[in-house]
C-alpha cells in the first residue's frame, strides 16, 4: 500500500457550504481512487475563489488547484469573472479544464443521486419542494442542520445512478441544466494521474 508521499495531492476550491460538504461526503464514502489526497478548501462564497485558487496554486503544494462553484443566475457575472480571471492568471484558455460547475446551483448535481431533477433556478425556495420531495427535508434554506441532514442521502448506493444522471445533462455552461462535474469524477476515480500532467502542461 502506497504511503502519503506517493500519493497524488489535489486541491479543490468549493464556493461555499454545500459544495464543501458535498465533496467532504464523497470523499468519506471512498468513491474516489486512493492514489490522490484531497484537501478542500472552503471559499465562503463566489468573489473569494481567485484569491484561494491564486494562494494555493502559488504555494507549489499540490500537484493540482481545482475549482467546484455554481454559475448562479444568468448572465452568471461572477462565475465568468472567476474563469476570466483564472485564464488571464496563466496566459491561457484553461478554465474550462479546471473549474467544475453546476448550473443553475450545486443542487442539480447533489439531487441527481436521488432522481434525474432539471432544475430552472438557483432559488433556494424554488427549489425547496423539489428537496423536501426527494429528501423530506422541509423548507430548506441551506442551514447547518439541513446540510447536514442532506448529506446523509449521498451514498454508495446511489453514486452510479448520480453518474447516470449526470451523463445526460449538457457540459455547455450557458445551458440550465448543465454540469461538468462528471468529469471531476472520471478523473478522481482514474488510478491513472496523467489527466494531471496534460492540464499542467497547458498552464506551466
Amino acid at each position: 500500500m502506497n504511503n502519503d508521499l506517493d500519493k497524488v495531492k489535489v486541491c479543490i476550491i468549493c464556493e461555499g457550504d454545500e459544495e464543501y460538504h458535498y465533496l467532504s461526503k464523497l470523499i468519506n464514502i471512498a468513491v474516489f481512487s486512493s492514489k490522490y489526497i484531497i484537501k478542500l478548501i472552503n471559499a465562503k462564497g463566489i468573489g473569494n475563489i481567485f484569491s484561494r485558487y491564486q494562494m494555493r496554486y502559488s504555494s507549489d503544494s499540490f500537484h493540482i488547484v481545482l475549482i467546484f462553484c455554481d454559475t448562479d443566475k444568468y448572465p452568471y457575472k461572477q462565475y465568468l469573472s472567476l474563469k476570466d480571471k483564472i485564464n488571464k492568471f496563466h496566459a491561457t484558455n484553461i478554465a474550462d479544464k479546471i473549474v467544475y460547475y453546476g448550473n443553475p446551483c450545486t443542487m442539480q448535481v447533489i439531487l441527481s443521486h436521488l432522481s434525474k431533477v432539471k432544475l430552472k433556478s438557483p432559488a433556494k425556495k424554488e427549489n425547496a419542494i423539489i428537496i423536501e420531495n426527494l429528501t423530506s427535508i422541509p423548507n430548506y434554506s441551506a442551514n447547518e442542520s439541513q446540510v447536514k441532514e442532506l448529506m446523509r442521502h449521498i451514498k454508495r448506493s446511489n453514486y452510479e445512478t448520480l453518474k447516470r444522471n449526470l451523463k445526460e445533462l449538457s457540459q455547455d455552461d450557458t445551458i440550465k441544466p448543465s454540469s461538468n462535474f462528471i468529469n471531476l469524477l472520471a478523473n478522481l476515480e482514474n488510478e491513472d494521474n496523467s489527466w494531471i500532467d496534460k492540464i499542467n502542461s497547458k498552464i506551466n
